[in-house]
């Protein structure tokens, strides 16, 4: 697989942050919109699956924060939790997306994608329980808030995502992970 030139994974995590920004503002039309749908999680994903972990993590940690400081959006008591979970999302998937070579791009998408998801979910919640509310966050309330709550931004992720790279793989605006040999 070719690599992204440093310019273009600059102007694709450019584009990601500023998704970061715009799609929360669609999805808040909508009551509950933020929790049930976590839009700021598509573009940090996105980020570390087409330019890599760091990337990702940079998309991660200035993704909220641009939009806190435009938009209001997360609100700043929510936002060092937030850029702590997304920066996770972003550096995970891109580390796993590097690592896992099965041959298979689906395999290879939906195991990062996993790994992502789940990585940033306890990393968040560590986050919570260990430096933003010691003692009071319990292990029902980091279950309920980023697993039961939040199932169709999760259903959303691992359907969209994976069709988003494809997309772009086939519309040949990204390399092929596994181009086909002639």
């Amino acid at each position: 697989m070719q690599k992204m030139s440093t310019v273009k994974c600059a102007i694709i995590t450019a584009v990601c942050i500023a998704l970061c920004v715009v799609l929360p503002m669609a999805f808040h039309a909508i009551p509950n919109g933020g929790t049930l749908f976590s839009p700021m999680h598509l573009p940090a994903l996105l980020a570390g699956l087409l330019c890599g972990w760091s990337y990702g993590l940079l998309c991660g940690l200035a993704g909220p924060l641009v939009s806190s400081l435009i938009t209001g959006m997360p609100p700043l008591a929510y936002l060092p939790s937030m850029m702590i979970e997304l920066a996770a999302y972003g550096l995970v998937n891109g580390l796993m997306f590097r690592l896992v070579r099965t041959k298979k791009l689906s395999a290879d998408l939906y195991i990062s994608l996993v790994v992502a998801l789940l990585a940033g979910r306890i990393v968040a919640g560590l986050a919570r329980a260990l430096i933003f509310a010691p003692g009071k966050y319990t292990f029902a309330a980091w279950f309920t808030g980023y697993f039961v709550k939040t199932w169709p931004a999760m259903v959303i992720q691992l359907t969209l995502i994976p069709a988003l790279i494809v997309a772009l793989m086939k519309a040949k605006l990204i390399p092929e992970r596994y181009p086909a040999r002639d």
